[in-house]
């Protein structure tokens, strides 16, 4: 947890604009209500979500404007990597239901998608 925090970081300051990219929020249903990140997910009850990329499904809890690799460190992995890294978490019951190393995976997929200039940099 501790090196995806430390990447995310220099993401930040070096390239804020592929800060946005990783790790952004989806809007879920037929509005734009897009997930929040939290420490567990609840997406049957509000738009909580500790999936990277996660979306929200509906105005309660949710927000206008997608979220990014920041605030997935900053409220989901609680600034340090202590939490929901490789692996999501969830509320009892709620969903989405954590998939082993889905966050992990999430992330990787959101780092293939950069074009190669990206790439260039965040290595």
């Amino acid at each position: 947890g501790k090196d995806i925090v430390q990447f995310a970081k220099a993401v930040e300051i070096s390239a804020p604009k592929i800060d946005k990219q990783v790790c952004r929020t989806k809007p879920g249903g037929s509005d734009n209500y897009y997930g929040v990140y939290d420490v567990t997910s609840d997406t049957a009850t509000g738009s909580k979500t500790s999936l990277c990329g996660g979306e929200g499904t509906n105005n309660q809890g949710s927000q206008a404007t997608p979220m990014a690799l920041t605030d997935f460190i900053k409220n989901t992995l609680q600034g340090d990597g202590s939490k929901n890294w490789p692996t999501s978490s969830a509320q009892r019951t709620k969903k989405p239901v954590p998939v082993t190393n889905d966050n992990a995976t999430a992330v990787a997929k959101d780092l293939v998608a950069l074009n190669s200039d990206e790439k260039t940099i965040v290595a």
